[in-house]
């Protein structure tokens, strides 16, 4: 009897790992009171909805820049990183993700050909916190460089 119920519980847990989801994948809302700026003011409310979407993360966007225009952004990037596509941005018509790990990623965002801007993503062991580390131009072109904190809602 034992034997028998040995099979599908390793089955369960080989499964459970084979299929386990992105530490990315969830909603993530800006904290302003740990977002730090060098240059630039960081966008005033922020809110990252990410998905998986077949081997793709798509990346959703909303907020409002410093400024109090909105800020709307939607992309899918392979999981495995590469080229992604843009959906929605007037910002950024371009896009590009390397995994370095399953919690770490850079992304480069484009406009006509050149790159605009570049981020260094971070998602916390325990899954509970995300660093983006930004440098370039925002949605408005204007430079910024700086690192935002996202706590997973």
């Amino acid at each position: 009897m034992l034997k028998k119920l040995i099979w599908p519980a390793a089955l369960v847990l080989f499964a459970s790992t084979v299929f386990a989801q992105s530490p990315l994948v969830g909603t993530w809302k800006l904290d302003n009171a740990k977002t730090k700026y060098e240059t630039g003011p960081p966008p005033k409310d922020l809110t990252l909805v990410i998905e998986e979407k077949g081997d793709s993360l798509q990346v959703t966007v909303t907020g409002t820049n410093a400024d109090g225009s909105p800020l709307n952004l939607k992309y899918t990037v392979p999981e495995k990183g590469g080229a992604g596509q843009v959906q929605d941005g007037k910002a950024y018509d371009g896009v590009t993700s390397k995994r370095l790990s399953a919690y770490v990623r850079d992304n480069t965002y484009m406009k006509d050909g050149k790159k605009v801007s570049t981020r260094h993503v971070v998602v916390s062991k325990d899954g509970k916190m995300m660093r983006s580390s930004v440098k370039g131009n925002n949605a408005l072109g204007n430079p910024i460089a700086g690192t935002d904190v996202f706590e997973k809602q």
